[in-house]
């Protein structure tokens, strides 16, 4: 069991024992269960950032979380408390653009879900546009650390206790380990307790921390300021250029800080990206973050920009990630590695940028042109017993190339290293001549890599092949070996561009056209300024031209998008028989079949449709019909109505009263009624019924008044 691991914890290979409570996660230093003190996060941003997650989950990370551990904020307090002449060595030495870098916020979702893509046996990220892989450049122009000179490497030793006590002047528990106390090394350069007091501000904690290494630092160059180097040296290679997931830090790097003078030599940018290649390919059980990652973040931010998840700050600032800040998102870790998926599943071909860096200045950049020669090759990199290859011709385009079909790599290694990483208990090896042939291939700067191909078609081809039930499986976009898809929505895109671009200009026209509308309106006539008349009419034409050809683009585009549509559905298909060459005949006439079924369903349901079809047309002219009558009815009404104010006008002349008019009319037409139905009883009555018409007498005069005489 190897010492050195705080709390029974030892990192890399450390104890297993797990503690009881759970701390909230915190910026800078991550979360771990390991340590506990732990340095508080210290954001040194313009505008601090908390990691994602902070409400959804405010016990810290799940199981299947990635967890982070940086020492920035310690890291940073030591440098701006270390004497002038250390800081001068330090840039000497090449650390310099790297340790005035600011902290960059953890985004553990995109970390999380690049780590789910990649495929350690050709060392780079499986997308659905190819192969995508961090390089030398990448590393340089956003760390600013150095890629060329000597390769990080030389023997590794079964216990670094000797050279701790001798180079370090600390102690090591564990005799068999590969690890140093980050709080013992911490304590050395003056920070004894990283941890924010009550009441205590960032900006104060900071100052804290760094009057405390300022106190202990020595102020002339001799034994005693190279050792504080050293230790410093130790904390920042072993927490942040070639961390550890656990709390301890790593010391292999010893034998290379021993001379001084030699430390400026090596192309530690280089042995950074070794190191966080060899993480990525751990588990997906291995919940910790082993690396410097902020390197992935900003990777992700230039080169897959429609993600969205880091925002430009400071445009011009060099090295590059002092450009970017991590865009905050509420929502829940699971969530947002989620969406990370669903985006990578369905960003087009043409937003994935390859060269971000064309037209970059290099001028205040010394560091990316001496690194210039081993950029675009296919290289062996090293970081001790970790010797990985860096296969640049999967990625040509990053060099504006065409891709070329390469044989793709696989698990095959001439020579065998203990494990996956870097466990502390290892035999001594001396890797300058395990790995000599890897070693000499960096010396040479490995193999240029060059491409005659004329498109990419061959290379999507053999992809598919090679990775298509891996990278395709449960993905929400089909496959394009052929490069169908691809075309079409570049053709789709170029459209909707050509549109937006014309819709543009008919609406420039239009307002040309109202402009001049309103200036000949404003003129008394046309013949005291004709050539307004002439412009408008100019106008008119060009305007009707514009959205004719708008007309036109907006039909293609939507032919454009129903062309995809069924070239996707054909090609998903068609990728089901490659996928399963053995079964490709039974597949393809049970598709047949299918087929033919869905035409036969699509006959029948076209059959349905007609008959629905006619059915509607045949109640549409009832409808119509019907619309028809009660058009006729409300005419009728309306000349009822005329027909009732004139007679209105005519009851007020012949005396009856206006507003007995209506009741008038009524009882006329009542009386008529009444007669006729009398007359047609008396003609069917037979003469002497009783039931035929009686005469009756007709009344008795009135007799005359004042004959006086009584009732």
């Amino acid at each position: 069991m190897e010492g050195g691991g705080e709390g029974g914890q030892g990192g890399e290979g450390g104890g297993r024992r797990r503690k009881k409570s759970i701390r909230r996660r915190q910026l800078g230093e991550g979360t771990s269960t390991a340590a506990p003190e732990v340095p508080p996060a210290v954001a040194m941003e313009e505008e601090p950032v908390a990691m994602p997650g902070d409400e959804d989950e405010p016990v810290g990370p799940k199981k299947t979380e990635l967890r982070s551990r940086l020492g920035w904020a310690v890291i940073r307090a030591i440098y701006d408390g270390l004497p002038d002449f250390q800081v001068r060595r330090l840039e000497g030495m090449g650390f310099g653009p790297f340790l005035r870098l600011e902290e960059l916020a953890p985004d553990v979702a995109l970390i999380q879900a690049l780590k789910e893509r990649w495929d350690p046996e050709c060392h780079a990220f499986l997308f659905l546009w190819g192969h995508m892989v961090p390089t030398l450049e990448d590393v340089v122009r956003i760390t600013g650390l150095r890629v060329d000179g000597q390769a990080v490497t030389g023997t590794t030793y079964t216990s670094y206790q000797e050279p701790v006590e001798r180079l370090l002047g600390l102690e090591v528990r564990g005799e068999r380990s590969s690890l140093v106390q980050r709080t013992a090394l911490q304590a050395s350069l003056g920070v004894a307790s990283a941890r924010r007091e009550t009441g205590e501000g960032p900006a104060e904690h900071m100052d804290r921390m760094t009057e405390g290494a300022r106190a202990v630092m020595a102020e002339e160059e001799g034994e005693a300021a190279d050792r504080d180097l050293r230790r410093f040296l130790t904390l920042v290679i072993g927490k942040l250029i070639l961390g550890t997931r656990g709390d301890p830090v790593g010391c292999r790097c010893l034998p290379l800080l021993e001379d001084l003078s030699n430390v400026g030599n090596y192309a530690w940018g280089a042995a950074l990206l070794v190191h966080l290649f060899d993480s990525l390919g751990t588990s997906s059980r291995v919940t910790g973050v082993a690396g410097f990652f902020p390197l992935l973040q900003v990777w992700a931010y230039y080169h897959l920009p429609s993600l969205g998840r880091g925002v430009a700050r400071r445009r011009g600032a060099v090295p590059l990630l002092q450009r970017w800040r991590f865009c905050r998102d509420e929502r829940s870790l699971r969530r947002q590695v989620t969406m990370i998926h669903d985006a990578l599943d369905t960003t087009p071909f043409g937003h994935v940028q390859w060269t971000p860096y064309v037209g970059e200045s290099d001028a205040a950049q010394p560091w990316v042109e001496r690194g210039r020669p081993y950029f675009g090759r296919d290289i062996w990199l090293h970081c001790f017993n970790t010797v990985v290859p860096l296969h640049h011709r999967l990625v040509a385009r990053t060099l504006g190339l065409h891709q070329a079909v390469v044989e793709f790599p696989s698990r095959q290694r001439s020579w065998e290293r203990p494990g996956q990483s870097f466990r502390g208990i290892q035999q001594v090896t001396d890797w300058t001549v395990r790995v000599r042939e890897q070693l000499d291939d960096w010396e040479r700067r490995g193999t240029e890599v060059v491409s005659e191909a004329t498109s990419d078609e061959d290379y999507f081809r053999a992809y598919a092949r090679k990775y298509g039930a891996q990278v395709y499986k449960g993905s929400r976009r089909s496959l394009d070996p052929e490069g169908r898809i691809t075309s079409l929505e570049g053709i789709l895109h170029s459209t909707i561009q050509q549109r937006d671009d014309l819709q543009a200009v008919v609406d420039q026209l239009r307002g040309e056209l109202e402009r001049a509308q309103q200036m000949v309106g404003g003129a008394s006539s046309s013949r005291e300024d004709p050539g307004r008349s002439v412009l408008e009419g100019q106008l008119a034409a060009a305007t009707a031209r514009a959205e004719d050809a708008l007309g036109q683009l907006q039909e293609r585009e939507q032919e454009l998008r129903t062309a995809l549509a069924r070239t996707t559905a054909l090609e998903a298909e068609m990728e089901e028989l490659r996928l399963r060459p053995e079964a490709a005949e039974a597949t393809r006439w049970r598709q047949e079949a299918e087929a033919a079924a869905r035409w036969q369903q699509d006959a029948e349901e076209a059959v349905r449709l007609r008959a629905e079809a006619g059915d509607l047309r045949t109640q549409l002219v009832e409808e119509r019909h019907r619309s028809d009558m009660l058009r006729s009815e409300m005419r009728g009404l309306e000349r009822a109505l005329a027909l009732v104010g004139r007679s209105r006008s005519v009851t007020s002349r012949s005396g009856i009263p206006s507003g007995s008019a209506g009741h008038y009319l009524t009882g006329s037409s009542g009386r008529r009624r009444n007669q006729e139905e009398e007359r047609r009883r008396r003609e069917r009555a037979p003469e002497g019924s009783e039931t035929g018409p009686r005469v009756m007498a007709p009344p008795s005069p009135r007799p005359p008044e004042g004959t006086g005489e009584s009732g």
